[in-house]
């Protein structure tokens, strides 16, 4: 009985105090690479889809340049350099697909001048889907699985960077809840 209630009580800090990014990743049925990495935010679904849907928010995690059209065909236009404009060319601009308020947003990936011709050619399925689950009134899990992969020893290296860079994102997103709580 003694484990069971310290097993309450490490899954109900987990919960209070978030986690850290869990990559649990697969391979789907047909064989194609599903990159995906779970967390949980001590938020709301409404208050958490504000920090994927507003610039101000945006701002505070994934890039000091942001802008977010929300809307299907909309853009997502980001850069890291604060002194540089979003029309700037080293601008990220990646497209918005879809949303659902406060539960999906579909981002299709554009490979930019960091990444080889040929695998630009071929990142018509790249994407970002990333998913909001209330878990309860203060609490939400987020997921986002990356999708549309290509093959061949430049896909991998391409997917070994995403690995790194969407954890290092996305756990600067939970580090400002970390501060505050």
């Amino acid at each position: 009985m003694k484990y069971f209630y310290l097993l309450i009580a490490f899954a109900c800090s987990l919960i209070v105090n978030g986690q850290d990014v869990k990559n649990t990743s697969y391979t789907s049925v047909p064989g194609e690479k599903v990159l995906r990495l779970e967390f949980v935010l001590p938020l709301s679904q409404t208050e958490a889809w504000r920090y994927f849907s507003e610039d101000e928010k945006l701002k505070q995690w994934i890039a000091p340049v942001v802008h977010m059209n929300l809307k299907a065909g909309g853009k997502l236009v980001t850069n890291y350099d604060k002194s540089k404009p979003l029309t700037d060319s080293s601008s990220i601009s990646i497209d918005v697909i879809n949303y659902l308020d406060n539960e999906l947003l579909t981002l299709k990936v554009n490979l930019n001048g960091n990444f080889t011709k040929k695998t630009q050619d071929e990142d018509d399925n790249l994407q970002e889907v990333i998913q909001l689950f209330p878990i309860d009134g203060g609490h939400t899990k987020v997921v986002s699985s990356m999708i549309g992969w290509g093959q061949g020893a430049d896909w991998d290296k391409i997917y070994s960077f995403f690995v790194k860079g969407n954890i290092y994102t996305y756990e600067e997103l939970i580090k400002l809840f970390k501060k505050k709580g």
